[in-house]
């Protein structure tokens, strides 16, 4: 049953799951839970507030079978409900602090573009050759430091490869927003990792 329900698609496990079938479900849950669990993982750094959002989506998902619309792709929608519970959580906390970010590769010169590409949050990869210390810790300080809206189109963006209209459709505006946010979004990076580096150097 396992194997068969792998080879299903997400419109027909809701289906599914809506007549009743909860391994449906929990092929759903199988099928997401990594990628979810590492998205909330960059956009908060408290564990107990990752394991309580992360609960709470699929919580919502699963007492959610009558409101299903097939015609809805479920990674978006799924990732929609995290964003929101995951903005809520941080206001509610008022949180600064950095965001834990994925391994960087070993590099003395980096350039942005070269940064968001060694970004991961694959932390199943062996890391024996990659580093863990300042280039990644000066990365999480700058993605830390951005406005909420700017960060989390970052997150979505590049750790996440939704795309324009994803991310539209799961932070709720339209995509020349999406498109002009990113483009803050990179723009305010680059700057403040230039400045970073630069201030490095000189140290």
């Amino acid at each position: 049953m396992n194997s068969v329900l792998k080879k299903t698609t997400d419109a027909e496990l809701l289906d599914r799951y809506a007549a009743g079938d909860e391994s449906a479900f929990r092929e759903i849950v199988s099928r997401y839970k990594n990628s979810l669990y590492a998205f909330l993982k960059h956009f908060l750094n408290r564990q107990d507030l990752i394991e309580d959002i992360f609960q709470e989506t699929f919580l919502q998902l699963f007492t959610s079978r009558e409101s299903f619309d097939p015609d809805r792709p479920l990674r978006p929608w799924l990732f929609t409900i995290a964003a929101n519970k995951a903005k809520d959580a941080l206001r509610k906390s008022q949180r600064t602090s950095a965001i834990p970010i994925g391994t960087i590769s070993e590099s003395r010169e980096m350039s942005f573009d070269d940064v968001l590409n060694t970004l991961t949050f694959d932390n199943t990869m062996p890391y024996e050759e990659l580093e863990k210390g300042e280039i990644s810790s000066r990365v999480a300080e700058i993605i830390a430091s951005m406005p909420e809206n700017l960060r989390e189109i970052l997150i979505l963006a590049y750790f996440n490869k939704f795309s324009y209209k994803q991310m539209a459709q799961i932070l709720s505006i339209p995509i020349g927003t999406v498109k002009s946010r990113l483009h803050t979004a990179v723009a305010r990076f680059a700057k403040d990792w230039k400045t970073t580096t630069g201030s490095k150097r000189t140290e």
